[in-house]
This record gives C-alpha cells, structure tokens and sequence, in this order.
C-alpha cells in the first residue's frame, strides 16, 4: 500500500468532505440527481481498498488469532449496542437510531490502516482487522440490524446480505485479484487509489447531504451528538479495552482506530436502499467526524512515539 500517498489524501480527507458538505447545502440541484451513484461509488472504493490487499494478508488472519478475534468482538460487539443505547438515550427518530446502527454493524473503516501508520499502530495488524471485518461484515451487518432495529424499522436481512456481499466482498476481492495478477503493472499508479477512493466518499456525503438538508436541519445537533459519542465509545473502548487484554500500547492504538473508525460509506448506501435518506444522516456524520477524530488522534499519537519504536528511530 502506498502509505505516504494514502497518508496526504486522509490528512486532508477532513477538509475535502467539509467542502463538499457545504457545496451540497449550497447548490443541492447538482448533487441530488447522482443518488444512484452512491452504491456504484462505494463499489470503487472497496475495489481500491482490494487494490492494496494480498491473498497473505487475509491467511494472515489465521496467525494472529487472539488480537483478531479481540477486534472483531470489539468492531461487532461494543458498536452496534452503543449506537442502539446512544440513539434511545437521546430519543432519536426510528429512521436515525436505525442509520446509527447501520454505522456500529459495519466494518472497520477504508482509511483506517493509513491513520493507523500516522499514529504509528500496527499497520499489519490494521490491515488483517480491516480485512477480517470486511469478510465478516456480510453476514454481521443485516443480522446486527435486525437484532436491534428489527421491531422498529422492517429490515430485510436476506436483502441486505445479498448487497453487502455485492458490495463489499465483490469489488474488495476483485481489487485482491487484480493486486495479485497484475500488482508489479501497476506499482507506478497503486498511489492513485486511495485519492480515488477518498474522491468517491467526499461525492458520496455532498449526496447525502444535499439529499438531507431538511432532515439534517430538524434533527440539529442531536444527531450530532449521537454520532460524536458513538465514535468516542468506539475509540475508548478499542484502546481501554484493547490495552487491557494485550498489554501492548501499539496494538491498544491499532485497536482504538479499528473499532472506532468505520466503513460509514457502506451504511450510507445500505440506508439508503433499504431504510430512507434520513437514515442516511448518521452514516454521511460519522464520514466526516470519524476522519477528524482519527486524523487528530494520529497526530496526537504521532508525537508520542512508543518507546520500542523511539529506541529504534535513534539507532
């Protein structure tokens, strides 16, 4: 993967998803026509993700069974229930608790493994989570769903596996094959995806947010709230809870940024498709927040650097 490429475009990933927000509250006309391009746009970016993976790194999956599995309870376990807990406790609209869910039952995050680098975690491991949780997430995220939204919003779970596995497992596998076969072909221009892929989820909130003005201007700062707490229950947990079981700062980052980083862009388009667009509210948020929260967080970690790592920068 090339990192330091990836590195610049999340580093301003934050601004450019800012910038398109205001386009689209601005000039709505130009972005509420491309709504059917938001699960084609998400297929690019799971195809880029792919792009940068190996047939390794999911066998890698097998070799580190305890951190894995750890992240997985963490990714699939603490954020759907916070979400579910976080969007009752503040009394949100059925459409907006199930939007939130959506979040919490998606895999880890698209840029999560370049801010992993930033904040110097363990990329490799960040990497076979990120992978992990993307396989996992076709069957995980329409059963979380419906296990905590089903009462309140219908959720068609045979549906929405058919998607995620469309839309995910697919393109990210396509990409796995493509690295594999033509991978050395394409070095010059492999640093060419994450700006695509980063291009494709600032297109994908302007649509949201264009498509959701007046949702997003009723529920105010509610949701705002809703979606900043989840993401700080995700980051809290990953390193508290990943610290406590490891003992080992670095993976505690790596864990932090995993769990509380995620692939919000998948939970835009499954709302989208089988809910409203105001269940997409929260998902087009949390693209924006989780960027902001996890570059600062990098930056934070960054200049923290373990004492492994310092001892070695010096030699």
């Amino acid at each position: 993967m090339p990192i330091r490429t990836g590195a610049t475009a999340t580093t301003l990933f934050p601004l450019w998803a800012l910038l398109g927000s205001v386009l689209a509250s601005l000039r709505p006309d130009w972005l509420t026509p491309l709504k059917p391009a938001i699960v084609p746009l998400l297929g690019v970016v799971m195809f880029g993700m792919g792009v940068t993976l190996t047939w390794r790194q999911f066998a890698a999956v097998w070799q580190r069974p305890q951190q894995v599995g750890l992240g997985m309870v963490l990714q699939f376990g603490v954020m759907p229930l916070a979400a579910w807990v976080i969007g009752t406790a503040l009394g949100l609209p059925a459409a907006l608790i199930a939007g939130l869910v959506l979040v919490g039952a998606s895999p880890g995050g698209t840029a999560s493994n370049v801010v992993c680098y930033l904040a110097r975690g363990d990329v490799a491991l960040s990497i076979t989570l990120t992978a992990a949780s993307t396989l996992l997430a076709v069957v995980a995220t329409p059963l979380l769903t419906w296990l905590y939204v089903g009462q309140q919003v219908p959720v068609p779970v045979w549906d929405m596996l058919l998607s995620v596995a469309k839309i995910v497992l697919l393109p990210v596998m396509l990409g796995v094959a493509v690295n594999t076969w033509v991978g050395a072909r394409l070095a010059p221009v492999k640093g060419v995806f994450p700006l695509l892929s980063m291009a494709a989820i600032v297109l994908i909130i302007a649509i949201i947010v264009a498509l959701n003005l007046d949702n997003i201007a009723a529920a105010g700062w509610l949701i705002v709230l809703a979606v900043v707490l989840h993401n700080a229950v995700g980051l809290t947990a990953g390193y508290g809870l990943g610290l406590l079981a490891t003992g080992d700062l670095r993976s505690a980052r790596t864990l932090a940024i995993e769990v509380g980083m995620q692939n919000s862009g998948l939970a835009v388009a499954l709302a989208v498709q089988y809910f409203s667009a105001a269940a997409a509210i929260p998902g087009a948020l949390f693209s924006i927040w989780h960027n902001l929260s996890g570059s600062a967080l990098a930056a934070l970690w960054s200049r923290r650097p373990l004492p492994a790592l310092a001892a070695a920068d010096r030699r």
